[in-house]
């Protein structure tokens, strides 16, 4: 007699972060201060940190969650839609009325790197209480992903819940704050880029020694696993005390807007998965390049086959 083998269920992925509209422009090079220059083009695409990452995750097989606020105008149904497309369940998503839906503008340049206006709308409505609604979510979740495109009190909300029911938190803390609190750091894995941990520590990272000085300092703060993501130089991860530094990719970037988002995500799936950090973080980092040669945020992002089949170019 056959037995069936039982497939096991997709990691329990629950965002609560941002939902934007991005108008996309691109543009030789990005205007210095008081410089007009013809831009390219303009594009509308679907973005804001935490949808991106919730697409990102869904799209490499975690079953997710997402906790937000859209407006009441045409871009909310258009960002729902979307969202709902790509498999991301939006039940916990509240309409806020009389409000815009998030808005970012996004200056891209040929290099591929970006600069990038926001306009919070109904995502500077998200409210703890918001969070705490939804705290049955979270507890359920087999991690928790926030970044900080919401108010620092809801994303401090969600930590809590988490750190009180056992659930494992990733935050990806962007933007970087102007008024920094080590409360934020209270997690299980802290994600930012060099300019955000720099701008988080007040340390410079120009080599492989300040990103591990910088990822040692976070972790003093309070966060119990780091990864300090370094462009085209790979990443940096702290964990158990042991550093390993993760080799890049090799790729030419045409658009760095979601590369981090597609770490976050991919990451938070992966980890769910197998509990192997490093594997985690090198499964990311490839999630993350391709991302990097692609236009646009939630448009760039990979699939499960696609993040394997570079992995196995390597």
């Amino acid at each position: 007699m056959s037995s069936k083998s039982t497939k096991p269920s997709p990691p329990k992925i629950v965002v609560c972060g941002s939902i934007n509209m991005d108008l996309v422009v691109r543009c030789a090079s990005l205007p210095l201060v008081g410089q007009t220059i013809a831009a390219e083009s303009a594009n509308e695409v679907c973005g804001g940190k935490g949808a991106n990452q919730a697409v990102a995750a869904a799209k490499v097989g975690g079953s997710v969650r997402i906790i937000g606020r859209v407006g009441s105008d045409a871009f909310a149904e258009r960002v729902m839609s979307n969202l709902n497309q790509h498999g991301v369940d939006c039940t916990t998503v509240l309409r806020t009325k009389d409000c815009a839906s998030g808005l970012a503008i996004v200056a891209v340049e040929h290099s591929g790197q970006n600069s990038i206006l926001l306009v919070a709308g109904a995502n500077g409505a998200v409210t703890a209480a918001d969070v705490r609604a939804a705290a049955s979510l979270i507890e359920s979740a087999d991690i928790l992903l926030v970044q900080l495109e919401v108010p620092l009190e809801s994303v401090l909300a969600a930590i809590q819940i988490a750190k009180q029911s056992g659930v494992r938190c990733i935050l990806d803390p962007a933007p970087v704050p102007v008024i920094w609190s080590d409360e934020l750091l209270q997690v299980d894995l802290v994600c930012p880029n060099e300019t955000e941990a720099s701008a988080i520590t007040g340390l410079p990272i120009a080599t492989m020694s300040d990103a591990e000085s910088v990822a040692t300092q976070l972790h003093d703060r309070g966060a119990k696993h780091v990864v300090v993501t370094l462009g085209d130089k790979g990443a940096v991860l702290l964990t158990d005390g042991v550093f390993h530094h993760i080799e890049p990719t090799a790729i030419t970037a045409v658009d760095t807007t979601a590369a981090g988002d597609a770490f976050a995500g991919a990451l938070s799936v992966r980890w769910a998965e197998t509990n192997d950090l490093v594997e985690s973080v090198r499964f990311a980092c490839v999630a993350g390049a391709i991302s990097a040669t692609r236009h646009g945020a939630q448009t760039s992002l990979a699939s499960r086959h696609e993040i394997e089949a570079m992995r196995n170019q390597v």
